[in-house]
């Protein structure tokens, strides 16, 4: 499976944010896109993932299933944790394995996955932001989907969120997943760059 882009424009309030863009990521690859702020990593990723329409340009994922669309087949991790406070973990949980459709995951397993087995009855409100990320995770984890677009996935995440979301992106990359993260920081896995704001 491959996910290319090939001479994307990006206009935003009537401003070029990017253009001429290039990227490609395989099954199994990590791509990091990197750059200053304003210089356009946020709005690749929602590009990818169908929130924005380029100007100009293709973004392709091949040897994929034919029948479904790219967007049907990734995950759009952004700034937001998207959850409803009043929900318990498990109900928030839920509530995207149902919006999402396709092969669900065990929302136990999952829950244990990003260590919050703990908390699977208490209402999201009471989370800490790390807690809150890793929730988001996990919503990576209950649908099964091949492409993973990553905003900032480590923000808000100790040592230990770190590290267990390491495990969590190399068991996707074995299974044949793709990650493109947007990212200020060190994944702490081995990733190719797409250095975004730079002259050529």
């Amino acid at each position: 499976m491959r996910l290319s882009g090939r001479q994307i424009d990006c206009i935003r309030g009537g401003r070029s944010v990017f253009s001429g863009l290039d990227f490609e990521a395989a099954s199994g690859e990590v791509l990091a896109v990197v750059g200053p702020n304003g210089s356009g990593k946020t709005s690749l990723l929602r590009l990818i993932a169908g929130l924005l329409v380029p100007a100009g340009g293709s973004v392709d994922l091949e040897g994929s299933e034919a029948e479904l669309t790219l967007q049907e087949q990734s995950h759009y991790l952004g700034h937001r944790d998207a959850l409803k406070p009043a929900l318990s973990v498990q109900e928030n949980l839920a509530f995207w394995r149902d919006f999402l459709g396709g092969a669900a995951g065990d929302l136990s397993q999952c829950l244990k996955a990003v260590g919050l087995g703990h908390a699977t009855h208490l209402p999201a409100a009471y989370l800490s932001a790390g807690q809150r990320r890793r929730l988001s995770i996990a919503r990576l984890l209950v649908v099964r989907r091949p492409v993973w677009l990553l905003d900032e996935p480590t923000s808000a995440l100790d040592t230990a969120g770190q590290d267990l979301f390491v495990g969590v992106m190399r068991d996707h990359l074995a299974s044949g997943g793709i990650i493109i993260a947007a990212t200020h920081t060190p994944l702490g896995i081995e990733a190719r760059e797409l250095r975004m704001g730079e002259t050529k």
